[in-house]
């Protein structure tokens, strides 16, 4: 019995294509550093009219998932995703599309009860946190530097 199973283990490993590995991380690579271009340029943009990079990189932030979820509501974004696997998922830019595309499954329940009802359904519970962390940082800083 356990020669079959070899046998078959076996005769599936052969029929099985191979993935092309380094196409698929060369794809990724310059999918991922297209997306950190645009971010940079974006970023420029906001230097450009006076910013600091401290205080060009909320907004850029901001732009960046911004335009993660536009491409996600057109229906473009998955596809980049699909030919570029992490390039397309790891920046910023898969974060709005991971809050995104489940609302957009539900779109034709409604406004209310479908995209709303469902946008944080994945980045609900991070911004919770994320946001709750930020505030009782900032209430220990003011309480112990009087800072606000």
């Amino acid at each position: 019995m356990d020669s079959d199973k070899q046998q078959y283990q076996q005769m599936t490993q052969e029929m099985m294509p191979k993935r092309p590995v380094l196409r698929n991380a060369v794809i990724a690579f310059v999918v991922g550093g297209l997306i950190c271009v645009v971010g940079q340029g974006v970023q420029g943009f906001f230097m450009h009219q006076g910013m600091t990079t401290k205080e060009a990189s909320a907004p850029t932030a901001v732009v960046m998932i911004g335009l993660g979820a536009l491409l996600t509501g057109l229906g473009w974004y998955d596809r980049i995703v699909k030919h570029s696997g992490m390039g397309g998922t790891l920046p910023i830019t898969g974060f709005a599309n991971s809050m995104v595309a489940p609302a957009m499954e539900f779109r034709t329940e409604g406004l209310v009860m479908g995209v709303g009802a469902r946008l944080f359904t994945v980045a609900g519970p991070v911004l919770v946190y994320g946001m709750t962390a930020a505030m009782v940082v900032g209430a220990l800083r003011w309480l112990i530097t009087g800072v606000a």
